[in-house]
């Protein structure tokens, strides 16, 4: 159960202005729990409609300020409903957390985009998605591009993450439970070689220093730049990344 966060505040003439000029009104309809910090929000918009969408792309989304945005991957996208669908988890006390935790059918919101972020549908035989919680809608859009997908995830909590992905039908991912020492990573490292000789794209998502460690191992297995997209998506004590 999540604290009942305060009301959002109400945005000044200026940020009126610049929402009105960049962003595309938007409306909840769904907001599905799936597993305890995971919530499948359900977002509809005209200006939704007849837009292109690249899987892989990201949308930002007003947290009641033109200036302070919290960023999603569209799991999916249906140009002719104009709807879309993110996957957030809510951790910590910030204003993403809280808009994720609180959001309700109904709810009115204010998003950019779809813009470029990562194009996980560009390699078109095997691809690996590594990332963590945050990850989790980046490697649902990944599974609706052609081509083999593999996915390794490390999470906080497994049980939760493993509901997640079952609910989005990526149930064959590997979780591997956080520990303080990162001694995971090691266990997700076993897993790079042969899929370094199967010649997979590998697409590095998450936290800031996983990404840096797994791109070591993968320059060690000898693995080209070219077959390599990272984005990291937070580091402790940092905001705003992606």
């Amino acid at each position: 159960m999540h604290a009942e966060a305060p009301p959002a505040r109400r945005p000044g003439p200026l940020n009126r202005a610049l929402i009105r000029l960049l962003m595309k009104h938007a409306r909840i309809v769904e907001a599905e729990t799936v597993a305890e910090g995971f919530r499948l929000i359900t977002l509809e918009s005209t200006e939704f409609k007849g837009l292109a969408w690249v899987p892989g792309q990201k949308v930002q989304v007003a947290m009641g300020s033109a200036f302070v945005a919290r960023t999603f991957t569209p799991i999916d996208w249906d140009a002719a409903a104009g709807l879309t669908r993110i996957l957030g988890y809510a951790h910590g006390n910030g204003p993403g957390s809280a808009w994720i935790a609180r959001a309700k059918a109904g709810d009115d919101c204010d998003v950019f985009g779809p813009r470029a972020s990562l194009d996980v549908g560009r390699a078109a035989s095997l691809r690996l998605v590594f990332g963590d919680e945050t990850s989790i809608g980046l490697a649902r859009a990944a599974a609706t591009a052609s081509g083999a997908l593999r996915c390794l995830f490390e999470t906080n909590a497994a049980t939760e993450a493993r509901a997640a992905l079952a609910r989005l039908d990526l149930g064959a991912a590997e979780v591997f439970e956080r520990t303080d020492d990162d001694a995971h990573l090691a266990d997700v490292e076993r897993r790079l070689p042969p899929l370094a000789a199967a010649g997979a794209t590998f697409v590095l998502t998450g936290k800031a220093a996983s990404i840096q460690r797994l791109r070591r191992a993968l320059k060690a297995l000898d693995v080209p730049s070219s077959r390599i997209l990272a984005k990291p998506y937070w580091a402790p004590g940092r905001t705003g990344l992606d």
